[in-house]
């Protein structure tokens, strides 16, 4: 006994003994954040002499394709994995023909990133309409204004083959559309691009932390919302069901979007799941973060970087995230 009178040996375990510096906390670490499971979302905009910043999304941009290609050179030396390209066409039309155009602008900045950086890190393209439609839904309407969602997979199929053509490393659709998974790997395979590997959003929510994206891509739908195709933020066993299904289709990878609020599907996919799970840090998550930052209500990095491994954490392999880049030499 102790000269307190307590018995020296209690408690008899203490887990602090593993926390007492930085060297000790990072050996004995569980959950790893490399710059390599981290993918950059980019936009580019057709029509615009220089960058436009996206006031919802502080340091985010609309890019040019010299401006696009100097942020993606920017990635990859900073070590990040990947990159999701999205579109901003000048012309919008009701099927969006803007997207499968061959001289559109995700096909020539993919033809940019593909020789740019292409050995470096991975050059995806999201694959989606609601950038390219008039109306702002993600494929043709039926006369109700419901989404086709049949006619969509044959737009999808297109786009697909042209943004393999164009350079794409990966196609990553986005619609949540039935069927859209074996649509786009049939489109892929009779265009002669049978290795182009598929990254499916297979558990996309109707969230409401897509708004800053929706300045960002100029996408927001011109009535209603997109109720009728994403999932409903109350349902898990929908999720795993999407999952399955875009497996079964023939998915390479599968995504959840959003993240931080959905880290239990993340989780739950991650447990099922026999193909890699991405998740995406969305716009929303990264404007809060930033706005309470400016205000000095949260330390900016460490959010940051306690986010990103939250994710991980909970079984996302790869992490769309706008802080890409600053977060991979953050880490290095």
């Amino acid at each position: 006994m102790d000269t307190t009178g307590r018995e020296a040996a209690f408690p008899a375990v203490r887990p602090r003994r593993l926390r007492r510096g930085p060297a000790l906390r990072r050996l004995v670490a569980e959950t790893r954040v490399l710059p390599e499971n981290l993918v950059l979302p980019m936009f580019v905009k057709e029509g615009i002499g220089e960058p436009v910043a996206i006031s919802s999304m502080p340091g985010q941009f609309q890019h040019t394709r010299d401006s696009l290609r100097r942020a993606a050179l920017e990635a990859a030396e900073a070590g990040v994995g990947g990159v999701m390209l999205f579109g901003i066409p000048a012309r919008k039309d009701e099927r969006g023909s803007a997207a499968d155009d061959p001289h559109g602008i995700v096909q020539e900045a993919l033809r940019d990133l593909s020789k740019d950086v292409g050995d470096a890190l991975v050059v995806m393209a999201d694959l989606c309409l609601c950038e390219y439609t008039s109306h702002g839904h993600c494929g043709p309407l039926e006369p109700d204004g419901h989404v086709d969602n049949d006619r969509t997979l044959e737009r999808y199929a297109s786009i697909a083959a042209a943004q393999a053509e164009a350079g794409a490393a990966v196609v990553a659709p986005s619609g949540m559309m039935d069927g859209q998974v074996a649509a786009i790997r049939a489109g892929l395979d009779g265009a002669g691009f049978a290795r182009v590997p598929i990254l499916a959003y297979a558990a996309k929510y109707a969230s409401s932390f897509y708004g800053p994206f929706r300045e960002a891509a100029e996408g927001a739908p011109r009535f209603g919302d997109r109720s009728g195709y994403q999932q409903d933020p109350a349902n898990v066993r929908e999720a795993l069901r999407e999952v399955a299904l875009d497996v079964a289709e023939g998915a390479d990878m599968v995504m959840v979007k959003p993240g931080l609020a959905y880290l239990d599907i993340v989780a739950k996919v991650a447990q099922a799941s026999p193909v890699p799970v991405s998740a995406y840090q969305v716009s929303g998550e990264y404007a809060m973060i930033e706005a309470a930052a400016e205000r000095g209500w949260i330390d900016r990095e460490r959010a940051i970087l306690e986010t990103l491994t939250s994710y991980r954490r909970a079984g996302a392999e790869q992490v769309l995230t706008y802080w890409a880049t600053e977060a991979a030499r953050l880490l290095r």
